[in-house]
């Protein structure tokens, strides 16, 4: 494997190395062919985000845990800028899509059918509808509904990050500690009164492929410290494409060629979950080797030339280059994948990883250089949004108590949360929450 180290100091949002392209796997690298510089990093990547969600049964294990190939991708480019290239990829997950939905409503259909014949014995309720591709604009409890029916995952796609970030703002909607919890498959719970329903979802797997403005980054991410910023596979530039021709030949097959690539993928989907036991994948001693040997040069490079707080950014980009090399191996590996006992990856799907993982690093660190600090912490998020929309001083100290804030700490929160306007005061010792 080659040994060139590359520095983060100097800084720029480049394209995504020629070398990569050549190296891809048959179905990334027919797509990507069809694109040219922006375009054609902004297909690979949503495609790889979306890809996430379709590759049921296999995980790898890192640093002690199970993970399964779930990416949060994040496109940050002007209007008419080429993003909307992003929009070809959620054709790959199409088909699934349509499949598990069919599935589910005709189980519905069946279980509505029988209670109609036999109230008194069948008086349970029927299964929920599942879906592969669930909305951003929904509630809190529509998305652990959804997570509960759905062993192997489901994909927020949105070409506007105000969708997500209006989400994120409401008392109902705010499932951003969900999305933190699942990046890492950790376990989620909840409990409403008003149904006497209590869901727990042990190994929740989401996949996230989202784009938007500048603009729209810091209501998205509100500041450096919320953990959602690092959980990102981001890609940005400022460039404004110039005017194509709409009328080109090429831009006739696009669908085409992603509605071919769909079926290759829903056949696989089609393998995969039709496995007997899940398939591990690993990699090789060398390459744990190079893999600690690079990372732990990057750490040194931003510790001495960057602030310390993109450390997070650093060490799950690590985690998602560990889950790059799952997809890619799976795809390189396609045709004869049942016959498989585990997956190892090549030092080609390393390389190819690792090469990207740095791109989008770099462009992790710009953004995060180009955020203000104006938001909220985790924690005060946290705090916050366990209150309700208007709120009293002593309401949040009390909340404050449950995670051993003292009363002082609580009251200073209070003054920054107003600064930052998260929130506007009322009247003497009450607040509401913007």
């Amino acid at each position: 494997m080659e040994s060139t180290e590359q520095k983060l100091v100097i800084l720029e949002n480049e394209y995504i190395p020629e070398l990569v392209y050549s190296n891809l796997p048959g179905v990334l690298r027919n797509l990507t062919d069809a694109f040219s510089q922006r375009e054609r990093d902004i297909v690979l990547l949503s495609s790889l985000g979306v890809l996430s969600c379709c590759i049921p049964n296999v995980f790898g294990v890192y640093d002690g845990d199970r993970i399964y190939p779930n990416l949060f991708v994040l496109i940050v480019a002007p209007p008419a800028s080429g993003k909307g290239t992003m929009n070809f990829s959620k054709i790959l997950i199409k088909k699934i899509h349509g499949k598990i939905l069919d599935d589910s409503k005709l189980s519905y259909s069946i279980c509505q059918e029988q209670k109609k014949k036999d109230k008194e014995k069948n008086s349970g309720d029927c299964p929920q509808l599942e879906l592969k591709i669930i909305p951003a604009n929904i509630s809190t409890a529509e998305m652990y509904a959804y997570l509960n029916v759905s062993k192997n995952g489901v994909l927020i796609m949105e070409s506007e990050a105000d969708t997500l970030s209006n989400m994120l703002k409401n008392d109902w909607s705010n499932y951003s500690d969900l999305l933190r919890k699942a990046f890492h498959h950790e376990s989620v719970s909840l409990s409403r009164q008003i149904d006497n329903r209590y869901l727990e979802i042990d190994e929740p797997k989401v996949s996230l492929v989202i784009s938007g403005t500048p603009d729209q980054l810091q209501p998205l991410i509100k500041s450096k410290e919320n953990g959602l910023f690092s959980r990102f596979m981001m890609y940005s530039f400022d460039e404004i494409s110039g005017f194509k021709d709409v009328f080109a030949a090429k831009a006739y097959n696009y669908s085409s060629l992603f509605e071919t690539a769909g079926n290759a993928v829903y056949s696989l989907y089609g393998k995969l979950f039709h496995l007997k036991h899940e398939l591990p994948f690993r990699l090789t001693d060398n390459q744990h080797k190079r893999f600690l040997k690079d990372f732990t040069f990057i750490h040194e490079d931003i510790l001495k030339n960057h602030s310390h707080s993109v450390i997070p950014n650093l060490n799950r980009h690590a985690l998602m280059m560990f889950r790059l090399c799952m997809i890619l191996t799976v795809l390189r590996n396609e045709s004869n994948i049942v016959n498989e006992s585990e997956l190892v990856c090549s030092n080609r799907d390393f390389i190819t990883a690792l090469k990207i993982i740095k791109v989008v690093l770099k462009h992790a660190i710009i953004n995060h250089n180009s955020l203000n600090d104006g938001g909220l912490s985790d924690l005060d998020e946290e705090i916050l949004f366990s209150l309700k929309q208007g709120f009293t001083r002593k309401e949040a100290i009390e909340a404050g108590k449950k995670h051993s804030i003292p009363q002082r700490t609580i009251d200073d929160k209070l003054k920054q949360w107003q600064k930052r306007k998260a929130i506007k005061k009322v009247e003497q010792g009450k607040y509401k929450r913007l």
